[in-house]
């Protein structure tokens, strides 16, 4: 008989997390279709917690673009009073620098791909679950639209393949399992259509 572990007891935490999600994303939509953004961060948590996450790994899902993209370090000083320290180091760690002026694309992305390395577990989990998902809805894309999805993106179609062969291996040597294993299948079925 296999022993399967325990679910995780969510709390009204991540309910707050949700509603502080909502509230900074309300506006946002996808880049190629107009999706409520909020319904990426849904499923990134979702991933999470079907990885076996924890809570505050769910919550760091939810919240895991809020610094990037709604208001910086107000909202990160926000995330630290509201959800602790666990929380908010998952965050950081999710979180891409900004991009200096003298930074090419690729630069910009190599010293996050070594953020990604380096971050722990937890962080590395939320990580996948977000690039996973984003994949997932490049993959629909390009099946709607075709190159034009490009249109959509500030860098090349071979510079994405570059980053994401990029992560697959990282995932590969840090966190083997079926997220990581559904991730680099899905590179490997873009790559096929790319050069196809």
């Amino acid at each position: 008989m296999i022993c399967k572990p325990s679910a995780p007891i969510l709390s009204d935490r991540l309910a707050d997390a949700f509603a502080l999600a909502l509230s900074l994303h309300r506006y946002q939509t996808r880049k190629v279709q107009p999706i409520p953004y909020i319904a990426h961060l849904m499923s990134v948590a979702a991933l999470v917690l079907e990885d076996g996450g924890s809570e505050n790994e769910a919550i760091a899902a939810l919240l895991h673009d809020a610094v990037e993209d709604q208001g910086g370090a107000s909202t990160r000083a926000e995330i630290l009073q509201r959800f602790g320290p666990q929380v908010t180091a998952i965050v950081d760690a999710c979180t891409e620098p900004p991009r200096q002026l003298s930074q090419s694309w690729r630069d910009h992305k190599l010293a996050y791909l070594r953020q990604v390395e380096q971050a722990p577990e937890s962080a590395q989990r939320v990580v996948l679950a977000d690039k996973l998902h984003n994949v997932r809805s490049l993959l629909t894309n390009l099946g709607l639209y075709g190159n034009d999805t490009w249109n959509h993106f500030t860098a090349t179609r071979e510079d994405y393949l570059w980053f994401y062969v990029s992560l697959a291996a990282i995932f590969e040597q840090t966190l083997p399992g079926p997220l990581t294993n559904e991730f680099s299948a899905a590179i490997r079925t873009k790559a096929m259509q790319m050069h196809g």
